[in-house]
């Protein structure tokens, strides 16, 4: 590609991102009121319409007339497709897919939630994941036409090919990249779904409106995301937020990451489930270890306590080089409130530089189940916010946020 053609179709994205910004903030506007408002001439006006209305990102629609019709064609208004799909994000977990559409007013319209087996395979994984946006796409009458880009989250160390991380640990994640992006004819990001789902809070959930957040996921694994200055961080090989592989103890067992004493090793719903075992009060499941520790159950009280203090520990130290202002806890042991959230806090505040004249908020994560996928259209938008326009690199959540829209429906 030439130059002048790259600088072309750079121009073309800003003006495009331009017309649909506007109909963002405005809603609905005649062809000329649309010219007058995004500067743009009329020529230019009209081609950059046409081909959004030919993609289905826009549709035409009569003005609202207060008095009676007048003979002849009604006046036309641009509005966006609320029901054509602009950007879809997608969270394949260890046993779950979660699927999410946001239309081109980039509202959420539609989520979608299955089983996912045989995960560790590419091409069933793959096939899974394309039948999921299908279904999603048939239940809510969703067009694809306007598709632009598919944000992907994945379990374990992940790297965006379109980063400069020199390595990728989950060698299948191309792979189901290639085949989403083949099927729906659209690029596809891919980032561990932890850290998208740090993105997600910090753009629509309890980190809004703060630009340092470290993101702490606890679950059967444990894995996290850090927001620093305003930006999702990455590292150098791609690992920064994998907060449930910060060794507590040297001399502990090993961890399938290669490491030894794991912090996932120690306090991940297996573990705790182990520990409640050994000390003889089974449990069947988070479920049951969650109910008999808030009826107060010894067993199950210490051991979620004493998970919580090594939790707080960890983040302790990480807070005492991050500085951040806030720490948020996506749990499942979270839900007892105070049993968790209270001992990690006291952890924070005694061990990360007390003597800073300083309070780092502790608080439960707020978007649930479909934080990661959620994040995968964050982590376009992210992209559209630092690139001028065009989703399909990180960015800032603020920017992301706005770009989303006051109108952007939490869930759907």
């Amino acid at each position: 590609m030439s130059e002048r053609t790259d600088a072309l179709q750079r121009l073309r994205g800003a003006h495009e991102a331009a017309v649909l910004g506007e109909l963002r903030r405005s809603g609905a506007l005649s062809r000329s009121e649309l010219m007058k408002r995004v500067g743009l001439s009329r020529t230019t006006l009209f081609r950059i319409v046409s081909d959004l209305l030919e993609r289905k990102a826009v549709v035409e629609q009569p003005t609202p007339q207060d008095g009676p019709r007048r003979n002849g064609r009604p006046p036309l208004e641009i509005a966006l497709n609320a029901h054509g799909a602009e950007l879809i994000g997608i969270d394949l977990r260890r046993d779950q897919i979660q699927v999410v559409i946001a239309n081109c007013a980039h509202e959420f319209v539609g989520r979608y939630s299955a089983p996912l087996s045989r995960a560790g395979e590419p091409e069933q994984a793959a096939a899974q994941a394309v039948a999921a946006v299908e279904e999603l796409v048939r239940r809510e009458s969703i067009s694809l036409a306007p598709l632009q880009a598919i944000g992907l989250g994945l379990v374990g160390f992940v790297r965006d090919p379109a980063s400069q991380v020199p390595h990728d640990m989950t060698p299948f994640a191309g792979q189901i990249a290639a085949a989403l992006g083949e099927r729906f004819g659209a690029p596809v990001r891919t980032d561990n779904n932890a850290r998208l789902a740090a993105l997600a809070e910090a753009t629509w959930g309890a980190g809004r409106g703060l630009r340092n957040i470290v993101y702490l996921r606890w679950a059967h694994g444990v894995g996290g995301g850090l927001v620093v200055d305003g930006r999702l961080v990455h590292g150098a090989h791609g690992t920064a937020g994998e907060i449930g592989h910060t060794s507590c103890d040297p001399e502990g067992p090993p961890c399938h990451c290669g490491g030894r004493g794991c912090l996932e090793g120690a306090v991940s719903i297996p573990a705790l489930l182990g520990a409640c075992a050994a000390r003889g009060a089974a449990v069947a499941d988070a479920d049951e270890l969650t109910a008999r520790a808030a009826e107060g159950h010894p067993v199950a009280v210490e051991v979620v306590r004493e998970a919580a203090a090594t939790v707080g520990r960890t983040l302790a130290a990480l807070a005492g080089h991050l500085d951040p202002e806030c720490i948020l806890i996506d749990a499942e042991p979270a839900a007892l409130g105070g049993l968790v959230l209270d001992h990690v806090a006291e952890q924070v505040a005694a061990l990360s530089l007390p003597a800073a004249a300083r309070t780092i908020a502790v608080r439960p994560a707020t978007l649930g189940a479909d934080a990661a996928a959620r994040g995968g259209v964050a982590l376009l938008l992210h992209t559209a916010s630092t690139a001028g326009g065009h989703p399909a690199g990180g960015g800032d959540p603020a920017s992301a946020a706005a770009a989303a829209g006051q109108g952007a429906v939490p869930g759907g």
